[in-house]
Formats: C-alpha cells, structure tokens, sequence
C-alpha cells in the first residue's frame, strides 16, 4: 500500500511583497494558500471595512471594485510567474489582457475572496491564464487574463 502526501505552499506577505512591487493600498493578496509552479495557484484577499476604495465606491452599501478584483487575479499570476519563472529583476509585470470578464455577485466588506489562477500558456514573455474569484463558495468573478513581463 502506498500512500501518497502532499505539501500545501503556503506564501506569506511578507515573501509576497519580494515578489510583486505593489504595496499598500494596493497590494491585492494578502496569502498564497497552495500552488504547483506552471499550473495553479490559489490566494486570499481578505475585504476590510477600512479598504480605502470604500469611502468613494457606493459609500452608503461599500461595494468592493470589479475592476480591483481583476487586478487580485493579476497579481495572482504574477506571484505564479515569478514562482515558476524567476522574480522580476528590472522587470514589471504589465497587466495585457481581459476577456470574458464576468461579475457574479458583489464583493463586501468582511468577505474574504479566493482567488484561483491556472496557468494556460506562456509565448515571448506573454502568458495567459484563467481566474475565478469566490467568496464562501460562491464565484464573484471569473475572467481570462494575459499579463507580459517586459523590462522597466
């Protein structure tokens, strides 16, 4: 009998902020829960109440942003290219494409968002990923993204 075992990759901020340039406020991943390099990779992006899009984004029912969402998913893959590829060194990781972009359900204050990647294809530095965003199950977005590495 054989058992097999597997090792969840667990990503702090801390090694987070080594990897992606964005910082408060817009540092979109708060922790990388598991990962398999040039597949998948699955974050968690916790919505406070105090996010600074708040007081002017439907500040009577705070709606977290669709497009800031998007931008989770981003940087989500670039945290999976750099763990696959190499870290950026004088690089920037451009946010290239959206296609079929979808918004299920809005994002609240006190959610937290899962955000998932999966690893398409990669050609001259372009690669192409999918993403969906749930919250207690429930997919909030789902989209295609393209993002290209190219120097800064």
């Amino acid at each position: 009998m054989t058992t097999e075992t597997t090792t969840t990759k667990i990503i702090e901020a801390n090694e987070i902020m080594t990897l992606l340039p964005h910082r408060y406020p817009f540092l979109l991943v708060d922790r990388v829960v598991d990962y398999e390099e040039g597949k998948w990779l699955k974050a968690v992006k916790n919505i406070s109440v105090n996010e600074p899009c708040f007081t002017g984004h439907f500040p009577e029912q705070p709606i977290f942003p669709g497009v800031l969402i998007l931008e989770a998913m981003a940087q989500a893959t670039g945290v999976l290219a750099c763990k696959t590829y190499r870290q950026l060194e004088n690089e920037i990781y451009y946010f290239a494409a959206i296609d079929n972009a979808r918004f299920k359900r809005p994002v609240l204050p006190g959610d937290q968002m899962v955000l998932e990647v999966h690893f398409l294809k990669e050609r001259r530095g372009i690669t192409r990923f999918t993403g969906v965003a749930t919250v207690d199950g429930q997919v909030v977005c789902e989209a295609e993204l393209m993002c290209a590495r190219r120097p800064a």
